[in-house]
This record gives structure tokens, C-alpha cells and sequence, in this order.
């Protein structure tokens, strides 16, 4: 197939799952640093905050590959990102894995975070381009390769961690990820025809004529909501383990929420791809939106080790759809040709929401001596971020017979 025929087909179909392969591995390293979070402050003898230092550091990596490897993608295609991004997880793994400080380690992650970005944004964003109809459920499932990602490595990783210690996990993860990425990513070399792309790209223009959105200014308004949303939704993730070993659960539980949290999130972003095939990707964000805000309520009165599971699988079902939408909605309003840059440039504003978020839990911590304002702080930047999805969905709701038919 070379024309617009490819769209929705087998072949990519086929391409996906390998995709969701690859996703589920290259991710590792964006969760690797929280499984290992509380061994890294034990050893090093830091706070709390410090000990937040590397993840920060690996989520800043990761926002900044996300929008310079989407450029990538853009002109090279998606195998020769994958292939480097490999390396570059490789040779951070190695290093993390021999830092003699905490300083030295927020180093080493930047450059695992920035190889880590190929899996996800990028990625979501080549998929993007082989569907058009159901272009929603296929940027979810590639985007689930990121939580199911997080719900297998860390209980992988416990068993490896408590016997060898979190430097031989870093080792084993470097050749893990060489091993496996780099021969699935040779499937990925085929480029998309210009028919297809003619063809999603009439979509893409009708909807952007609709809502009277300029490009940049549809992408700032999606990155400072991103930024809100990302960093409500950082407390939970990024702290979860160090949350239990404070209450007296140990990190084996805490993995076990988080993995429990993250496969609710898989449920989540599946659901989410389906809703929006039918109602697109600004209302599919908002509903998402609003019931993370809803979780992250339910937090405040939880203390007992079954509420906390509970919450947390309420929270993963209710957050895991938000950040495939964002992608979505560049996809929906922008044209195919730019779509590694501008995917990557909304998801690197969540990425650094999370990288914020996770400090900022750490410091007010610190400050306060427990999480629950660390929780609240999440609900004020949450409430920002709904509304102005609210505002861009009162902007682009269809207001003729123009808009309708887009």
C-alpha cells in the first residue's frame, strides 16, 4: 500500500505493536530513578529534596528529547531517533550506576532521560501518523508502553534492588535496553506516503479553520495547561514509594502501588483513545482533568495501607488518558509535516510539569514534614489546568454549518 489506503491498515496496525513493544522497555528509565529513590538517599545521606534531585534531572532530560528528538523524527524518521536514543540510555545507565554522588547522578539521568523521550512523545507521534479514523486508540495504546512500562520494571527491579542494590539494576537496564530497542526499531524504518499524509492533513486544516486557534498560540495554551495538569499529577507518581516508607509500609509496597497505579492508568489511556475517536481530544483531556483532580481529593483522608491502594488505582483509572490527549489535539489542529516538533513541544511543557511537580513535593515536604499540602499544592495546578481546557472548548465548540462539518 502507497496511498492513503495504508491509513488504519494491517501494516499499521502491525507497526503499533511493535511500537508498543519498544515504548514498553525504552520507558524504563523515567521510572527506574523512583524505584531506586529511597536506596540513593540512604546511601548518599541526603534529604528528602536532594534525594528528588535525579528524578528532576531525568524528567528535564526527558521534556527536552521529547521536542528535539520530535525534530528528529521529523527529517530522519522514527529508527534512526530509536537507535540513538539507545545508546544514550546506555551510556546514562552506566554512568548513574558509578556516580559517587547525587550531583553526579542528576547528571547521568539528564542523559537517560533524554534517550528515554524517543519512546514516548516521539513515538506517539510517528504512530499518529498511520490512522486517521482510529488515530485516538492508537496514540493511547503507544502511550500505554510508558505506564505499562512502569507498572512491570519496578517489580521487576525489587527482587534485583534488594539483593544486588539499585547500582547493578542501573547496569543490567543498560544492556536490557541496547538489546531490545534497537533490533524492533528496524521494523519502524518505512515512511509514511505523501497520500496519506495529503489526506489526514485535509482533516487537520478543516478543524484548525474551525476553531480560529493560531498554531503557536493553540500549543502555549496546551503546554501551560500541561504544565498544571503534569504537576498535580507528579505527587502521586514521583512519591508514592517514599510515602509509604514513611508510613512504615517499606518501598516493596510502595512498587506495588505505584505498579497498580500505573496499570489503572493502561486501563485509563485505552479508554480514553476509544472516547476519543468520538468525542476528540479536548473533551477526552477535560473529563480526564477533571477526575484527576477528583483522585487527588481522595488522597487527603487516606493514611491505612487498603485505602491507599485503593486511591491509587483510582487515581491511575482516573489520569491516565490526559497526556495522549494533548497529542491528540496537536494532531487534530496541526499538520502532519510538523508533527514530531509540535507534539514534542506540548508534551516536553507536561514532561517539565512533572519535573517541577516531583521537586516541589520533595521541598514542601521538607518544610512541613508530611505530603498532605504536597497533595493540595497538586489540586490548586490542577484546577488550573481545567481551566483552560474549559476555555479552549468553549472556543472550539462548533458555532455553524462550517465548523459541523469539520
Amino acid at each position: 500500500m502507497t496511498g492513503p489506503d495504508v491509513l488504519d491498515s494491517r501494516y499499521a496496525w502491525t507497526r503499533l505493536a511493535i511500537s508498543l513493544l519498544i515504548a514498553t522497555v525504552g520507558n524504563v528509565g523515567m521510572w527506574a530513578i523512583i524505584v531506586v529513590m529511597p536506596a540513593v538517599q540512604a546511601e548518599f545521606g541526603v534529604d528528602r529534596a536532594d534525594a528528588s534531585l535525579p528524578y528532576t534531572l531525568t524528567m528535564v532530560g526527558f521534556a527536552l528529547g521529547n521536542f528535539a528528538v520530535g525534530r528528529i523524527v521529523d527529517r530522519w524518521g522514527i529508527t534512526a531517533a530509536l537507535v540513538m536514543a539507545a545508546a544514550m540510555i546506555a551510556a546514562g545507565m552506566s554512568l548513574s550506576a558509578l556516580s559517587p554522588s547525587v550531583t553526579l547522578l542528576a547528571a547521568a539521568q539528564l542523559l537517560v532521560g533524554f534517550g528515554t523521550a524517543a519512546s514516548f512523545g516521539p513515538l506517539i507521534a510517528d504512530v499518529s501518523l498511520w490512522f486517521l479514523k482510529r488515530r485516538g486508540i492508537a496514540v493511547a495504546i503507544t502511550a500505554s508502553g510508558n505506564y505499562l512500562s512502569g507498572a512491570i520494571w519496578p517489580v521487576i527491579l525489587a527482587g534485583v534492588l534488594a539483593e544486588q542494590g539499585w547500582r547493578a539494576v542501573y547496569l543490567a537496564l543498560a544492556v536490557i535496553t541496547v538489546a531490545v530497542v534497537v533490533p524492533l526499531s528496524m521494523f519502524l524504518r518505512r515512511r509514511v506516503p505523501l497520500e496519506a499524509r495529503a489526506k489526514a492533513d485535509a482533516a487537520s486544516d478543516l478543524r484548525a479553520k474551525a476553531a480560529g486557534f493560531r498554531p503557536m498560540t493553540l500549543a502555549v495554551l496546551l503546554g501551560v495547561a500541561g504544565i498544571g495538569c503534569c504537576v498535580a499529577m507528579s505527587m502521586p507518581q514521583v512519591h508514592i514509594v517514599a510515602f509509604c516508607v514513611d508510613l512504615g509500609y517499606g518501598p516493596a509496597v510502595g512498587g506495588q502501588m505505584l505498579s497498580l497505579m500505573l496499570l489503572g492508568g493502561v486501563v485509563s489511556r485505552l479508554i480514553s483513545g476509544l472516547v476519543a475517536d468520538r468525542l476528540g481530544g479536548v473533551m477526552t483531556l477535560l473529563i480526564g482533568s477533571a477526575l484527576q483532580c477528583l483522585a487527588l481529593f481522595l488522597y487527603l483522608p487516606s493514611g491505612g495501607m487498603t485505602s491507599l491502594y485503593i486511591v491509587s488505582l483510582v487515581f491511575g483509572l482516573a489520569q491516565g488518558g490526559i497526556v495522549p490527549s494533548y497529542a491528540l489535539v496537536v494532531r487534530e489542529y496541526m499538520p502532519s509535516a510538523e508533527a514530531g516538533r509540535w507534539v514534542g513541544f506540548v508534551l516536553m511543557s507536561t514532561i517539565f510539569g512533572m519535573a517541577l511537580g516531583g521537586w516541589m513535593s520533595g521541598w514542601i515536604y521538607d518544610v512541613t514534614g508530611s505530603y498532605h499540602m504536597a497533595f493540595v499544592n497538586g489540586i490548586v495546578w490542577n484546577f488550573l489546568n481545567i481551566g483552560i481546557m474549559v476555555m479552549i472548548l468553549m472556543r472550539t465548540r462548533p458555532r455553524g454549518p462550517e465548523a459541523v462539518a469539520a
